[in-house]
């Protein structure tokens, strides 16, 4: 569904992400995991078009995409959830929800998107900088849901927010991924949650992929070992 080849990412003349290569299939969730500064964020970024690779092929469902812009990537079915959320605080959770709309040619948010969060169906004129952490968090997926992608990509999801809400998140993720039939890359530092929803753990160290396991093959101390500073 995400074919990643060779992938290099580069600020100025400090290449930060060295030729990295990725396959997702089909109705997969990878977490790819990775200290702070590691190139998690950077490797999210460039996937969307935020930040221009430099070498490499990115393929979303056979088609190239590595040379169009983000826009033309949400046409193309791949949604973007970005860490600390990003979310419109002056507007309410309906009006955050129906930018997402844009590439779908609807005006009005599917009610299949409420089904998911109906913390937000309740929410629906409130601002949504008078939401929770996970609620903001909630109505970020949401909104990227909206564009109705096929591969759904969130960079820290968890990241400052309550334990009860992170075990909620990962019920909704993958009831996403059943239902809807998405492909998800996470990008993550909390072990537990990638062990609740991924299908697959890659970690990332200074800019590139050091281990990979499915699953059922995931050796947790192995895994924390490369988390810890």
């Amino acid at each position: 569904m995400l074919s990643i080849d060779k992938l290099r990412v580069s600020y100025g003349q400090s290449e930060v992400v060295h030729g990295v290569s990725l396959d997702l299939k089909p109705n997969e969730i990878v977490a790819v995991m990775g200290r702070n500064g590691m190139g998690k964020t950077t490797l999210m970024k460039s996937l969307m078009g935020i930040v221009p690779s430099g070498e490499g092929a990115i393929k979303l469902d056979g088609n190239s995409i590595e040379k169009k812009e983000s826009y033309q990537r949400v046409e193309d079915g791949l949604a973007f959830v970005p860490q600390g959320r990003m979310i419109f605080s002056t507007m309410t959770v309906t009006e955050n929800i129906e930018t997402g709309l844009t590439v779908t040619g609807k005006s009005k948010v599917p009610e299949d998107i409420y089904e998911l969060f109906p913390v937000l169906k309740e929410m629906k004129s409130r601002r949504g900088g008078n939401l929770s952490g996970g609620q903001q968090q909630q109505l970020a997926i949401a909104r990227a849901l909206a564009s109705n992608p096929k591969v759904l990509l969130l960079d820290e999801p968890t990241e400052g927010i309550q334990p009860s809400i992170i075990k909620e998140m990962a019920r909704t993720l993958r009831k996403i991924r059943d239902e809807r039939g998405l492909s998800i890359i996470v990008s993550e530092q909390v072990l537990s949650f990638a062990l609740d929803i991924a299908d697959r753990v890659l970690v990332i160290e200074n800019g590139e992929i050091v281990h990979e396991s499915n699953r059922e093959d995931i050796d947790a101390e192995k895994v924390s070992a490369f988390l810890s500073v």
